[in-house]
Formats: structure tokens, C-alpha cells, sequence
């Protein structure tokens, strides 16, 4: 017996991990916030030992690249802060969809170059018929081919994923490259120098509202507001989870797996359609190989984070964008390098996705589950031990039924 017991206790291990129930959202939010003001502080200590910032300094130029130091640049820097991150969310509106479908769409970066591409080919082709830069006809041009562009492009993989099967993660990824030279080859062919620079475009130049980005921003919150009704309310949104969550299950119930993908993938490169035509109508108003800047990978992030819901990427795309600008005004100001700022981002990222564990999982480990085992065990000790001389309540309870011998009860 006592063998049995040790052997017990050898094979027990050490950490045992089981799911938490279901955490109040004020308190996983809470558990959220304190893991990215711990991330904060280990950065401003790392930056102390890597470049000789003062925490305080850290903060202050941390703050200074997103919100600047007098009236003038608090103006320019908050709305290129708002403006970036409106870009970076309506990206990752594109991509949540497919993810939610189980679809692991990596190619939004090139959905929106291509996107990008056949909004100044409009302006290119036919700019010079229109009078006015921000002629309505010619920004309906620009968007309708934009958003052909966004959905052909995301429609090949998903109607080879439909019919064969084939790695969606491989094929949407190989399309970037695909997009890439695709748009340095029509840059060749539009500049007669060679030079492969297109410059800035003479039309298409979407209306200033109250300001130059506010359009933007108003047209990417119209979207994830539709995103939102789309993915929690529709009979669309509710055939993509069900897909993602099994699709055999979705078969059994009469839902058209191939039909879902592709329809999906269509939504997803229309959306990346729009940012492709936000891009050249708002902000650029041309056309490079880095146009996206790598937006496309970083929406990924911001998807996942939020857990594919459209309101909380706007936090998560919030959060990413101001980590980034941040990090590259320390670079600037202690002159480091400016791969400081993904180490930076990194950090943060990692504090906040190790907290999802602790949201999720309790941690026990067995000298603890050890002494509350003997603590339960001594107080049961304790309940049944009276004074000397007397019988524990249970034990004068059975003494008050026991049979006397003629088998009554006494």
C-alpha cells in the first residue's frame, strides 16, 4: 500500500494546468491593461540598459512620437496616429472574415497593392478626361476597379481551395510576391525614364471634409460597424462560423462549403479593394511596390488580438500603431537603430498574448494542492475531536438510535 502511494506521488507532476471558466470581461480587460503597463515598464528598463534612457525619458519620447510637444505638431501627429490606424483596422476587417471561416489568408498585402495598382491606372488611363482632381465619376472608377481587383485577386486561392484543397497559408502568400512584381513591371511600362517612379497623380483626389483624413476615418468606422452587424447578425456571418468550426458539420446541415469560401474570400479582397482605393485617393496618390509597407502582416496581429471582432481591432490597431510611432521617435532621439521599434512592439506583443493564458488557464502546482490537502485534512481532524471524555456530535447522534435489545430504538 504504501508503495502504491509513493508511486503515486512520483508520477503526480509538477504543474497541472486546467481552463478557467468564463472571467467578467471588466476583469480579463483589467488582466489586459496591467499586462501592457508591465510591458511598458520592462521596456523603459531595457532601454535603460540597451541605449542609457531614464524610464522617464522613455515615457516622455514615447509620447512625444505620437502626440509631439506643442499645439501645432499635436495637430499633424494625432491625425497621422488616427489615419494610420484607420488603415491598419480596415486591413484587418479585410482578413477577419477568412479567419473566422478558418481560412488563413497571408495575402492582403498583395490584394491591396493589386487593389492600389487598378485605382492609379484608372487616374493614369483616364484622369486626363475629367476637369476636376476630385470628380465623382472618376472616384466611382477608382473605387469599382479597385474592388474587382481586390476580389479576383482573393478569389484565386479560394477557388482552388474550393475544388482541390490546395494550402491557402502557401497560395495567398505566393500572391504577394505575385503582386509585387506585377506592380514594379506596370511601373516600368507607365514611366518612359525608366526610373520606375510614378509620381504624384494629377486627379482622383478624394473630397477634404472638415479635414484631409477625416473621410477616410469616416468611411473605415461605416465599415467596421458593417463588419460587426455582418459577422454577428447575418445569415452570412453565421454560415462562416459554423464553417470554421467544422465542416462536415456545416455540410450536414445544408450549407454549401465551396459556395462559403469563395464568397468569403470575395468579401475579404472587396474590403482590401477599398483600402487599395483609400490609399491612392487619400493618401498617397500614387503607387509603389511599398505602398501597403507591410500593413498586410500587421492586420493579421490586429485581428487575432482583438479575437476577429471588428470593434476591439480598432484598440488592437490603436495599440500596434502607437507602439510603432513611439518606438521610432526613441530611435530617432537616442539615435539607435531603428530596429529598436519592432523589438519594442515585440515586447508588448508578448506580454499581451501571454496574458490571454493566464485568462484562459489556472496554473496548480503540487506542493501547494499539498498543503491545502493537509489543512483540509487537519480541520476534518479537528471537527471530529472533542473533549476528553465526550463523544463528537456525530458519534452521540448514532449513540441515540443504536437498538436496545428488545430492537426498539432508544
Amino acid at each position: 500500500m504504501k508503495q502504491r502511494k509513493h508511486n503515486e506521488q512520483a508520477h503526480e507532476p509538477l504543474v497541472h494546468i486546467t481552463k478557467n471558466a468564463a472571467m467578467p470581461f471588466w476583469k480579463s480587460s483589467l488582466i489586459r491593461v496591467a499586462a501592457v503597463v508591465l510591458a511598458f515598464l520592462f521596456c523603459s528598463l531595457l532601454a535603460a540598459v540597451l541605449i542609457n534612457a531614464k524610464p522617464v525619458e522613455f515615457l516622455q519620447e514615447f509620447l512625444k512620437g505620437n502626440f509631439g510637444t506643442n499645439p501645432m505638431s499635436a495637430n499633424l501627429r494625432i491625425w497621422n496616429l488616427v489615419k494610420d490606424t484607420a488603415i491598419l483596422l480596415c486591413i484587418a476587417l479585410a482578413v477577419t472574415p477568412a479567419f473566422r471561416m478558418r481560412f488563413w489568408n497571408i495575402g492582403a498585402e498583395g490584394q491591396v497593392l493589386v487593389s492600389a495598382l487598378a485605382s492609379a491606372a484608372v487616374v493614369f488611363y483616364f484622369g486626363k478626361y475629367f476637369d476636376n482632381v476630385s470628380s465623382g465619376w472618376l472616384l466611382l472608377l477608382m473605387l469599382i476597379a479597385s474592388i474587382a481587383a481586390g476580389m479576383i485577386w482573393a478569389i484565386i486561392p479560394a477557388i482552388f481551395k474550393a475544388l482541390w484543397n490546395t494550402n491557402e497559408t502557401l497560395f495567398t502568400l505566393m500572391m504577394n510576391y505575385v503582386a509585387t512584381f506585377f506592380v514594379a513591371y506596370c511601373l516600368v511600362k507607365w514611366t518612359p525614364d525608366g526610373s520606375s517612379v510614378l509620381g504624384e497623380l494629377k486627379a482622383g483626389y478624394l473630397p477634404r471634409v472638415g479635414h484631409d483624413y477625416l473621410l477616410l476615418v469616416l468611411i473605415i468606422l461605416i465599415t467596421t460597424v458593417f463588419m460587426f452587424v455582418y459577422l454577428y447578425y447575418s445569415k452570412h456571418g453565421y454560415e462562416i462560423s459554423v464553417v470554421g468550426e467544422s465542416q462536415r458539420t456545416a455540410c450536414y446541415i445544408g450549407i454549401n462549403v465551396k459556395k462559403v469560401i469563395v464568397r468569403t474570400m470575395a468579401l475579404s479582397g472587396a474590403l482590401c479593394g477599398l483600402t487599395g482605393f483609400l490609399l491612392v485617393s487619400a493618401l498617397d496618390h500614387s503607387v509603389t511596390t511599398t505602398s501597403v509597407g507591410g500593413r498586410g502582416f500587421t492586420a493579421i496581429i490586429v485581428s487575432w488580438l482583438a479575437k476577429f471582432n471588428p470593434f476591439l481591432m480598432i484598440i488592437s490597431a490603436f495599440l500596434l500603431v502607437f507602439l510603432s510611432k513611439g518606438a521610432s521617435q526613441l530611435a530617432t532621439t537616442f539615435r539607435v537603430s531603428f530596429a529598436f521599434p519592432d523589438i519594442v512592439t515585440g515586447i508588448v506583443i508578448f506580454f499581451v498574448i501571454g496574458c490571454e493564458f493566464f485568462i484562459r488557464y489556472k496554473v496548480h502546482f503540487r506542493f501547494a494542492r499539498k498543503r491545502a490537502g493537509a489543512r483540509e485534512a487537519a480541520g476534518a481532524a479537528a471537527g471530529t475531536q472533542g473533549a476528553p471524555g465526550e463523544l463528537p456530535a456525530e458519534a452521540e447522534g448514532k449513540a441515540a438510535v443504536i437498538p436496545d435489545k428488545g430492537g426498539k430504538l432508544k
